[in-house]
């Protein structure tokens, strides 16, 4: 396998969005990933799993994508059996990664301090909505919780008095997408070090980070930014502007585009010399934003976009699902790829976006069955016989 990941042994324990897109990644990185569930698998198998159109063969389309590149292995940890089973394959593994509730981990024995006891080298990581320590840490959360109280919400939108949050579950996968960072560098500093530690991930702390430089802005003038829209506080012209067939946007963010966009909107009224710097710009938006909405309204988005990318001024469609996801630029990195469900019918998802040069296959098996792979995992990694796997299925501490 040409993953850069091959040979990195993965115990996935999540559930939902954040943990799961998170341990997607790794597994689409080539990480051996093993998605370790109850014995009727875990909630996420049952969201969407009868709704014919976001369903394959009785798996949603939560499921199906978020669970791709994954084995299946379903233990009962709520027994002392199952429990121990579950600690001997923890000493064959790299990394634990789960996003149960604040307190669960420890409830159940699978927290940091305890594998530790069983692999001296294993990395853990906890995606949850406040962080482990603290003295919100206890608060339940999911994707609009961590929006909200991460602050993006409140300028997220037109007004002030409508927040709005954004239309993809940013919280959740931001917790995924930090969770992966801070796992590869946990197992980066491993091969110094030689031991393990634990990761700990914050969906909200991840919300505060991405507030970036406009936390620095409030920091220093002690202003709340309000919601503006699609426009910008310090470009002008950046904004969403109807056409005739859909909107489009532009992002003028130096006075080089300005002058470009003067000769493709051919508008008088821009001609004025105060316009060429964007003090001058910021200061008249609304009659540039006017005059921009009426012009583009009189033609189609095609039509503008020729204009405008020939003057090469930053600009794109406001594309929908069915636009982008046929984009030429999008299947040419391979960004639609075909996913499957083990019984052998098929669909569509977005691909992987890391992009590598030499370790870079990109493949995808089916997201699994419940326990589709606890015979296979339980000899491969722990050298089980048959009648051991056996006997631990009819005391119903596997499945």
């Amino acid at each position: 396998m040409n993953k850069p990941l091959t040979g990195v042994k993965v115990i996935d324990l999540t559930h939902m969005l954040s943990g799961p897109y998170g341990a997607m990644i790794l597994a689409d990185l080539g990480a051996d990933t093993i998605k370790v569930e109850p014995l009727k698998g875990e909630g996420t198998r049952k969201l969407l799993a009868s709704d014919p159109n976001n369903s394959v063969d009785g798996f949603g389309a939560y499921f199906i994508t978020l669970n791709r590149n994954k084995r299946s292995v379903a233990i009962d940890l709520k027994t002392e059996e199952g429990k121990q089973l579950f600690y001997q394959l923890v000493a064959e593994v790299d990394v634990v990664i789960s996003n149960f509730g604040p307190g669960v981990p420890e409830r159940l024995g699978i927290d940091y301090d305890t594998l530790k006891k069983h692999n001296q080298k294993i990395i853990t990581c906890t995606v949850t909505g406040f962080g482990s320590t603290g003295p919100g840490s206890m608060r339940p959360a999911f994707d609009q919780v961590a929006q909200a109280f991460g602050g993006g919400m409140s300028i997220t939108g037109k007004d002030a008095s409508d927040p709005i949050r954004a239309g993809i579950p940013i919280g959740d996968l931001g917790g995924g997408m930090f969770s992966v960072m801070g796992i590869l560098t946990a197992l980066l500093e491993r091969e110094k070090s030689g031991i393990g530690q634990h990761v700990d991930i914050s969906m909200l702390d991840c919300q505060v980070s991405m507030l970036n430089y406009m936390a620095t802005m409030h920091f220093i003038s002690s202003e709340n930014p309000h919601p503006i829209g699609n426009g910008h506080f310090v470009h002008v012209p950046y904004n969403s502007y109807p056409t005739k067939d859909g909107h489009i946007i532009l992002a003028v963010i130096t006075d080089n585009f300005w002058q470009n966009l003067k000769t493709v909107v051919n508008l008088p009224q821009f001609d004025d010399p105060k316009y060429d710097g964007q003090p001058g710009r910021l200061a008249d938006k609304a009659m540039i934003d006017g005059a921009l909405t009426e012009l583009f309204s009189t033609n189609t988005n095609a039509f503008w976009l020729e204009k405008l990318e020939a003057a090469r001024i930053p600009c794109a469609p406001v594309n929908k699902f069915s636009d982008v996801l046929n984009d030429s630029q999008v299947l040419h990195r391979n960004m639609v790829v075909d996913i499957h469900h083990p019984d052998g019918k098929s669909t569509k998802a977005p691909g992987n976006p890391i992009k590598l040069s030499r370790t870079n296959e990109d493949s995808y098996s089916p997201a699994p069955h419940i326990g589709q792979h606890t015979d296979e995992v339980l000899n491969e990694l722990l050298g089980m016989s048959e009648e051991q796997i056996a006997g631990l299925k009819q005391n119903n501490i596997i499945g």
